[in-house]
């Protein structure tokens, strides 16, 4: 055969195929890879919020649990102080909270507390208790109402965590 006669040219390969834009189907695996990652992301979220308010309510009963036992009333009123701090710092991260000491920190206790700003039930003599309590020997006699306490404790530490973050003590 003679090459001249048949007048053929060179094959020619199309252009190689772009990665853009992307076909359907990446477009649709890239989305669901997003909703996945912020579906895992709030779960955690949700239960880290839900795993310390769990820590914070096996403590509060740990403490219920230990006044049952030994009517102490001294180490009822100092655990539930070093509890509602430590609860505090950990709902109000950004704020100075663990800087508060006397009546600021009680106020900040009504302030965020869910009931009533006129009702302040922490600056109340029950409440005052946790001023002193954690600085008071061992063998100290504290003399108040350690049911009202243990309730005015638990109202704040079970729903005013629920409460907006952020206010400035």
């Amino acid at each position: 055969m003679n090459e001249t006669a048949l007048n053929l040219r060179d094959i020619h390969l199309p252009e190689a195929i772009s990665w853009w834009p992307l076909a359907p189907g990446w477009w649709i695996l890239l989305a669901t890879t997003i909703i996945i990652a912020l579906f895992t992301y709030i779960a955690i979220k949700i239960y880290r919020n839900r795993q310390l308010l769990r820590d914070i309510t096996a403590e509060l009963d740990q403490i219920k649990l230990q006044f049952e036992n030994s009517n102490d009333r001294s180490q009822l009123a100092k655990s539930l102080s070093v509890l509602l701090r430590r609860a505090n710092i950990t709902y109000n991260p950004k704020t100075n909270v663990a800087g508060l000491t006397g009546e600021n920190w009680l106020a900040w206790l009504d302030r965020t507390s869910n009931k009533t700003a006129a009702n302040s039930r922490f600056q109340s003599d029950t409440g005052k208790v946790l001023l002193s309590a954690p600085y008071l020997p061992d063998d100290a006699t504290l003399d108040f109402n350690a049911e009202e306490l243990i309730q005015l404790c638990e109202t704040w530490l079970l729903t005013s965590h629920r409460k907006q973050a952020g206010m400035t003590p």
